[in-house]
């Protein structure tokens, strides 16, 4: 059996009609004809659900492989396929935030020709998808956005058109970067009361650093280099990546530190790139320069105890903002052992948390926080350090001087030992008692400063704790935008790096506060929607796999359509 075709030719032109039919041998045509059997009518009447019913009523007369090959038209050929959901959930969020237009306005030069922006906006969206999805070198991620996923508008791309692109995004960083959070801040109704600030660093597989290149205040490249009355400074004209105290305990490798600002939700609000040597005591106080002229209302700056200088906390005051910082509890200033030595009781705020606040200042407030349970801990660790020391020393009064000595070196490269260690003025090992019981009084402990005076000591604890969010920021960063490796030589294209690092974890914190879900969930969720493109005499088609019902909780949460089923149809050329 088959469908058979007639056609016939009235007043509005040539009519279709299908038929159900078989061919039955003529003994006196001597020949096969045509026998129909059922007449489905006009072809562009056509039930077609109808048609659908049926067949797949006599699909289950058949096996499921039959019943497959059965249906499938034998002159369609399955293309590829490729993966569709993670870039169309970041694609809709990418429009949403209005970044295509930013792209768009800045990209424009304030005078003559206006120039077309709509293909680097299409690659630097797709490089921030591909830090978000499957972070790789540039050379890979050319190959990935042309062989492996589907972006719209943008079937396949070129390295040196990735490049192009991260070289025009470092040219507009400024402006970008403050269109984006204005955009984010509206869209999303950021509080941004609470601003909190926090460092890491990356380092480079490199054996020397770069080479010294004058620059500003700022860590920039400094374009009055050339100016001959120009003082060369050895600490801040040095290359991008150099040597410097490495967050990730590799001093031995050249490095850059990089600054993030997040909102107490955990949205970034903006990075920042510095040399290698940069000390974290300066840095704040440049980024509270930076961001001056944003559009922001009353900040109060969450910072932890880096940060914490005298002339960092006289800055951070300046205008309408105040901050909340950690302070070292073993610096021995003045304040905390006023602090510390001050009785009083805690009031408990949630659990695992206790507070006290103490009145040591006319201009700042101090605020003792104990968690029961991090005391526990610091009790056991320092049990099992002075045990440890113990065994060290034991039986050091008979070695000689010059091996004692060595035994103190050894120990002394230790912190967490030396820090139980005394040495009497004949020079024999003791621990300190005097030390173990000080440390007793610490468990536990961590102490605040706060100049704002209108806070609550609750909303200072609360606050500070909340700057876990930059932590996790940097890890997510590390582990799931893999920032590092990097895999650029230039200047400006480690910092457009680290720009498109941030604009990703944008877009994948958004997922994270709508849905409630972890990008690793969602992200392995959406993976696994393909479009899948197929071939055959009439042309080609796009067709998408079913949703899933957590694929349709995504997008409903996030407030994203469902995409249609087939999302391109090329008509074949006749």
């Amino acid at each position: 059996m088959y469908v058979k075709t007639t056609k016939r030719e009235n007043k509005s032109g040539t009519v279709r009609y299908l038929h159900l039919a078989h061919n039955e041998w003529d003994p006196v045509k001597g020949r096969a004809v045509p026998k129909v059997l059922f007449t489905f009518g006009r072809e562009d009447e056509l039930d077609r659900e109808s048609i659908k019913r049926l067949v797949a009523s006599l699909s289950r007369l058949l096996q499921p492989g039959d019943a497959l090959a059965a249906t499938a038209a034998s002159d369609l050929e399955f293309v590829s396929s490729r993966a569709f959901g993670g870039t169309y959930v970041l694609d809709h969020l990418w429009h949403r935030l209005h970044i295509d237009r930013i792209v768009a306005r800045v990209g424009q030069p304030k005078r003559g020709r206006r120039r077309d922006m709509t293909a680097t906006e299409r690659v630097l969206f797709a490089l921030v998808a591909n830090r978000a999805l499957a972070p790789s070198s540039k050379l890979a991620a050319a190959e990935w956005i042309s062989n492996d996923v589907h972006i719209d508008r943008l079937p396949q791309t070129t390295d040196d058109a990735c490049y192009r692109a991260m070289d025009w995004l470092h040219e507009v960083t400024s402006d970008l970067e403050r269109q984006v959070f204005d955009q984010t801040a509206t869209l999303l109704n950021l509080e941004v009361d609470l601003l909190f600030f926090d460092t890491t660093s990356t380092y480079f597989e490199l054996e020397e650093a770069d080479e010294p290149t004058a620059r500003d205040e700022r860590g920039w490249p400094d374009p009055g280099a050339g100016d001959p009355e120009r003082i060369w400074d050895d600490k801040r004209d040095v290359g991008l990546r150099t040597f410097g105290k490495s967050k990730d305990s590799r001093d031995d490798l050249p490095q850059i530190v990089i600054g993030m600002a997040v909102t107490r939700d955990g949205i970034p609000v903006r990075c920042w790139c510095w040399p290698g040597n940069a000390s974290d005591q300066k840095l704040i106080r440049q980024v509270k320069d930076d961001m001056r002229d944003w559009t922001l209302s009353k900040i109060v700056w969450v910072a932890d105890r880096g940060f914490s200088s005298a002339e960092n906390r006289r800055y951070l005051r300046q205008g309408d903002h105040s901050y909340i910082i950690g302070e070292k509890l073993r610096s021995g200033s003045p304040e905390v052992k006023a602090a510390l030595s001050r009785q009083g009781r805690y009031t408990e705020i949630e659990q695992n948390m206790r507070v006290k606040e103490v009145r040591i200042s006319d201009t700042e407030r101090f605020v003792i926080c104990h968690n029961p349970e991090a005391a526990v801990r610091d009790k056991h660790m320092r049990e099992q350090l002075v045990v440890q020391l113990a065994e060290l020393i034991d039986g050091s009064d008979q070695l000689t001087a010059f091996k004692r000595g060595e035994l103190r070196g050894k120990i002394s490269g230790k912190p967490g030992l030396n820090r139980y260690l005394r040495t009497t003025p004949a020079g024999k090992l003791r621990l300190d008692t005097a030390k173990i019981k000080a440390e007793e009084n610490l468990d536990g402990k961590y102490l605040l400063r706060c100049s704002d005076p209108h806070l609550s000591a609750e909303d200072i604890a609360l606050g500070y704790k909340q700057l876990l969010e930059v932590e996790r920021g940097w890890r997510d960063m590390k582990q799931i935008i893999d920032l590092r490796p990097v895999y650029h030589r230039l200047e400006e294209r480690i910092r457009a790096h680290v720009l498109l690092c941030w604009l990703a974890l944008l877009l994948i914190r958004i997922v994270e506060t709508t849905t409630g879900h972890t990008w690793q969930q969602a992200r392995r969720e959406l993976d696994r929607l393909h479009v899948g493109a197929f071939t055959g005499p009439a042309g080609t088609f796009q067709q998408l796999t079913a949703l899933t019902k957590p694929q349709r909780d995504l997008l409903a949460a996030l407030g994203i359509p469902a995409p249609k089923q087939i999302i391109d149809l090329q008509p074949a050329a006749r």
